[in-house]
């Protein structure tokens, strides 16, 4: 029985994939085998002997210490794209908080309660909450992955302009993009031109503080700044000035934090952009199917720091090995077996960064002869067998 522990509420809909005959699943559960999660932090959490897998339930890895998992062997998967819809319908929501002071207005409104001829008060006060429309406007979406193409698309369809860039775009995120989405050359192209700004790209050492005194000052008067991806991506002292200057009209985030909370001129969102019940569902499916097909056969789809690697499901026995991306070693791999007079069926292989992984199908079951001359090549530092 496979142990699987849950750190967070895990929709349903995704822990019933996860059959009840090969799996106990639950917040209680000890000695697991892998971990799912959405927003825990597992930084300090003691990882059991057995943990072989973690799966988030979204496309952030930041509250897992994925450089810990890769040492110690553990697979980390997300689920991108899964949530992808409901950020981009909550991107469009920002775009229009941006341009227009619904939310100011309402507050107003609610001061109105219990005067009397309320519908003439609103007509004579609605001035000082007038806006500006999308259509005709230049929206830069800087990352192109499946939530900045969905963006980058809805926003064509609302009349703007969008130029987008994204210098690790894949081709199949190219070929989604409506044909009138422009180009860009780099950041500063977008920064120079748009009248918004969204942004879409990961928060890592290079994108943090991307949006800081130095960038803000290539942009537009009265830019507009969309943040649904991270908080460390916007430098929180430089933007407060910009909106003092004039130099920002409006930032609109869903990653609040003390030093943006009640500002004016900023919208902070409660960290809504997935927070829909199809979009919860649409991950923990996700994740548990990438759990599930890797702890019963080996294959990874969608992992953040192993390559994808896998094998159609057949009746043959399989050999995982994760292994160091060093010269040599995949002949050292197909030799091991030879050297035990064992016949490779089926193999596949792949590398992200300085780690690779093999998946070998075999003839015959692999017994202990063949697992302990893998664990000795020099730079294997797992191997698992699938009969």
């Amino acid at each position: 029985m496979l142990k699987v522990k849950l750190m967070n509420k895990i929709a349903k809909v995704g822990t019933d994939v996860l059959s009840p005959l090969r799996y106990e699943v639950g917040e209680s559960v000890e000695a697991e085998d892998a971990v799912m999660v959405r927003s825990a932090a597992l930084h300090d959490m003691p990882f059991s002997p057995n943990l072989r897998a973690i799966a988030r339930c979204g496309a952030g890895v930041n509250n897992i210490p994925v450089d810990k998992c890769t040492q110690e062997g553990i697979v980390v998967f997300n689920t991108p794209g899964a949530n992808a819809n409901a950020v981009k319908e909550l991107v469009i929501a920002a775009l229009v908080l941006a341009s227009r002071d619904v939310i100011g207005g309402v507050k107003w409104v609610e001061t109105l309660a219990g005067q009397t001829d309320i519908a003439k008060t609103v007509e004579k006060g609605k001035s000082a909450f007038v806006g500006h429309e999308l259509a005709g406007k230049t929206l830069g979406v800087v990352g192109l992955g499946a939530i900045g193409g969905m963006v980058a698309n809805a926003a064509i369809s609302l009349g703007m302009n969008v130029m987008g860039y994204d210098p690790y775009i894949t081709a199949k995120a190219a070929w989604s993009l409506a044909p009138s989405v422009r180009q860009a050359s780099d950041y500063e192209d977008i920064f120079r031109h748009c009248d918004y700004i969204s942004l879409h790209v990961p928060a890592t050492p290079q994108t943090k503080n991307m949006i800081c005194e130095k960038t803000l000052a290539h942009m537009k008067d009265g830019v507009r700044i969309l943040n649904l991806a991270r908080a460390d991506l916007v430098n929180a002292a430089d933007l407060k000035a910009g909106l003092e200057s004039g130099k920002v009209a409006s930032y609109i985030t869903d990653f609040p934090t003390e030093e943006t909370v009640g500002v004016k001129g900023i919208v902070a969102i409660p960290h809504l952009g997935a927070s829909t019940i199809e979009s919860e569902d649409h991950c923990a499916v996700m994740a548990a199917q990438q759990l599930d097909e890797f702890l019963t056969c080996g294959n990874i789809r969608n992992s953040v720091n192993f390559p994808t690697v896998g094998i159609p499901l057949s009746e043959k026995p399989r050999v995982c090995i994760m292994n160091k991306n060093i010269p040599n070693m995949l002949s050292q791999i197909t030799s091991a077996f030879s050297s035990q007079n064992i016949n490779i069926e089926n193999l596949a292989n792949g590398s992200k960064g300085e780690i690779a992984y093999t998946i070998v199908e075999t003839n015959v079951e692999a017994d202990g002869a063949i697992i302990e001359t893998l664990k000795n090549i020099e730079g294997v530092f797992g191997v698992r067998t699938f009969a």
